[in-house]
This record gives structure tokens, C-alpha cells and sequence, in this order.
């Protein structure tokens, strides 16, 4: 078992960021490691105990250059969209200068994404395209708590993870890349994985809670 970081499940939860700069690309990461976080994702909730959920993990130098390279590409179809991250709230002054950031921070992320020693693509049973919203959220939500579990679990063993999902614009080459059934299996996400430049992380700035909560109405 790995050696776990001291932080309290609050401070775990506050701290697990997008981390991109921040990845050391150079540090090799075990595979026992990674199967530890994923052992931890498993234990996640899924719909009707399904357990439809898949995790490809890519080690191979040759394949995360393929997947670095889709991901670019996507990339920089999503830097000229409206809701991109550099595009938004620039008539706030408050929040322009972090939009400003994390753009920054995405953009090193897509010119190195294939250079992370480790990318995991999250899977789950099924597809559900055109389908009516219900269903979407169940099959979503079978996955995306365990790919949740997965990057808390990584923190906790000093490793940094993104969460990103652009190269879904073109899934079917990902699949292809790593021999995914594209017309029986859905990706969720695409998920660099590398230890972290120090482990001192902080909360990220956020938006007044009163701001987000409504009680017994909108």
C-alpha cells in the first residue's frame, strides 16, 4: 500500500485540482499505483449495482503521442468557442484574471497532454447518444463518481490529475487508438495522471455560496 498523504477528508476534497502546470512529466508513475486508485474508484455508486464501468489505462509512449495529438487538435477547436474558458466573464474584473489562468493552464495542458506518463480513459457500458436526459444522467452517473474516487485517490498518493473530455469531439479515433468498441462502449473523460510538482495545494477560488443554493425553491 502506498503511503497516503496527511490530509483530512475535508482538506482532501478542497484540495484535489485540475492540476496542469503543475504534473511532473518527467517522473515515472508505477502501475500498481494506479490500479491502487483505481481499486479505490470501484468502490464508488453505480446505477442498479451495474458496475458497467471500464478503465483503460495508456502507458504506451506511441499511443498517449496519438491521444496528445487528438486532444490538440480538439484543443484548439474549443479555445475559439464562447464558453472556452479564456472567453468568459471578461467584463468582470473580479473573475477575468483567473479565466485568463486557467486558459493559460489548459493550453500547457494540450501541448503536453501526450506527454503525461500516464493517461486514463474512463469507460462505461453502452452509449447513449440522442437519448432522452434521464437516461443520460443515469449512465453518467454510474461513471463519473468513480472518476471522481479515482483523482481523490491519486491526490492522496501525491499524484495530480485534469479531468478533460475535448478529444470526445473525436472519440471514435480515440477508440480506435486503443481498440475500444466505439458502437458498445462510451469514454467519459480523458485523465492525465503524473505526480505533482510539491503537494501543496489550495482551495480554488469560488463563487459565494449564497449565490448556488436554493432552499425548497428556485
Amino acid at each position: 500500500m502506498t503511503t497516503l498523504l496527511d490530509l483530512a477528508p475535508d482538506e482532501l476534497l478542497s484540495t484535489t485540482r485540475a492540476v496542469r502546470r503543475r504534473l511532473d512529466l518527467t517522473r515515472p508513475v508505477p502501475l500498481d499505483v494506479v490500479r491502487e486508485c483505481i481499486e479505490v474508484a470501484l468502490q464508488a455508486p453505480t446505477g442498479s449495482n451495474q458496475q458497467g464501468w471500464h478503465f483503460v489505462v495508456v502507458t504506451d509512449a506511441a499511443k498517449r503521442a496519438a491521444l496528445g495529438s487528438i486532444y490538440a487538435r480538439a484543443f484548439a477547436i474549443y479555445k475559439d468557442m464562447p464558453f472556452a474558458a479564456g472567453n468568459l466573464f471578461q467584463d468582470d474584473p473580479s473573475r477575468a484574471p483567473v479565466q485568463k489562468r486557467v486558459m493559460d493552464s489548459a493550453r500547457y495542458l494540450a501541448d503536453h497532454m501526450g506527454d503525461a506518463p500516464v493517461l486514463l480513459v474512463p469507460c462505461i457500458d453502452g452509449r447513449v447518444d440522442g437519448q432522452p436526459g434521464f437516461l443520460s444522467a443515469s449512465v453518467w452517473g454510474s461513471l463519473f463518481p468513480a472518476v471522481w474516487s479515482f483523482m481523490l485517490a491519486a491526490r492522496a498518493r501525491g499524484l495530480g490529475t485534469s479531468w478533460t473530455s475535448l478529444h470526445l469531439m473525436f472519440e471514435q479515433e480515440a477508440a480506435d487508438v486503443l481498440g475500444i468498441p466505439y458502437e458498445s462502449v462510451s469514454q467519459g473523460a480523458l485523465v492525465p495522471v503524473a505526480y505533482t510538482v510539491g503537494t501543496d495545494f489550495r482551495p480554488g477560488p469560488r463563487q459565494p455560496l449564497e449565490g448556488v443554493v436554493h432552499v425548497d425553491s428556485w
